[in-house]
């Protein structure tokens, strides 16, 4: 039951934007051998102002993306899905290389859950 956070300083249509969750959601089911129906996506505008990363500064867009995945997936798996998904952002809006960052943070399965299930089961 991961949690992918997007911050991004790029401009997105709403097409964009929900063309980009369906795609990130079938390459986390790829990367990580796991199914689409619990993925949980937000993407979060920012201005340039509001969005930099060290190297690149404020003069261009940027993405971050947090994902909160559950414990257990082994690096190949998080690193082949952070290039996925950072391709699939600079084929969309543009971004260079230096100019995106993925960060993960790992939970026990309890910690995930929703309404019908919790994330362990």
């Amino acid at each position: 039951m991961p949690f992918l956070q997007f911050d991004c300083s790029a401009v997105m249509t709403e097409g964009e934007k929900q063309a980009f969750v369906r795609q990130v959601t079938d390459q986390y089911a790829e990367h990580m051998d796991a199914e689409t129906n619990h993925v949980a996506v937000a993407i979060r505008e920012r201005s340039t102002a509001e969005l930099a990363i060290g190297r690149t500064g404020f003069d261009e867009p940027c993405l971050v993306l947090d994902a909160d995945v559950r414990r257990g997936r082994e690096f190949e798996q998080k690193r082949s899905f952070a290039l996925a998904v950072m391709g699939l952002a600079a084929d969309t809006w543009g971004l260079r290389d230096p100019n995106m960052k993925v960060v993960f943070t790992e939970h026990a399965g309890e910690e995930l859950m929703g309404v019908d299930r919790v994330g362990s089961e």
